[in-house]
């Protein structure tokens, strides 16, 4: 239940999204990757699926002087959606958050400027999107991606990750049509734990990845 890197676990997740294709489950499809780590195995369920492949930069929201600890997320233009649990234990409200939504998503932004460059955002309208990441913990990211793109009138919305959380993945039901996830480990902890190489990906692999799709 471990996988070597993305690339593998890329290339199992579309074995499994390719068998739903071919049931008539996913028609024109279009593939959007969450960045940074999700780019590498979007690649490879894009290329099974000979469907276009684009990325929706969402960026988390960390608690002040503690940001590995989220609190919310944020994607494309979106408002910002808070676990208002973790706000109450934290004794926070939205509006301490203000400086924090502001850099994020100033950095947001970059991303999408830099990862897009000049290209417009794909027409989701009545197609099928896949939402591909490396993996799926608490869900608070995937969450606000998702109803992000409801706004764009996509026919369906899959979510799709090699190894997620029992928990998440029962969260993302309610806001997908559809969660394709191989592995639903009892014991997860962090996605990083379900890879042998989990090294970070850079702005400049993400570059790369988009431009091979596109040529």
């Amino acid at each position: 239940m471990r996988f070597r890197d993305r690339r593998q676990a890329g290339r199992e997740l579309a074995e499994r999204l390719r068998a739903r294709q071919e049931e008539g489950a996913l028609p024109d499809p279009v593939v959007l990757a969450l960045p940074r780590g999700g780019v590498a195995v979007a690649q490879e369920v894009a290329r099974e699926l000979d469907a276009p492949l684009d990325v929706l930069v969402v960026r988390k929201i960390g608690a002040p002087r503690h940001e590995e600890f989220g609190v919310g997320a944020m994607a494309g233009d979106g408002v910002p959606l808070f676990d208002a649990e973790s706000l109450r234990r934290l004794g926070l409200n939205e509006a301490d958050l203000a400086p924090v939504v502001e850099r994020e998503r100033r950095e947001l932004r970059r991303r999408e400027q830099l990862y897009r460059r000049d290209r417009p955002a794909p027409d989701l309208r009545g197609r099928t999107v896949l939402v591909v990441d490396d993996g799926l913990a608490t869900g608070s990211t995937a969450r606000a991606a998702l109803r992000s793109l409801r706004r764009q009138d996509p026919a369906r919305v899959v979510l799709a990750a090699p190894v997620c959380s029992p928990e998440g993945a029962r969260m993302m039901r309610t806001e997908a049509d559809e969660v394709v996830c191989l592995y639903q480990p009892a014991a997860f902890m962090a996605v990083g734990q379900w890879y042998d190489d989990f090294e970070q990906l850079t702005d400049e692999d993400v570059l790369a990845a988009l431009h091979q799709r596109q040529e």
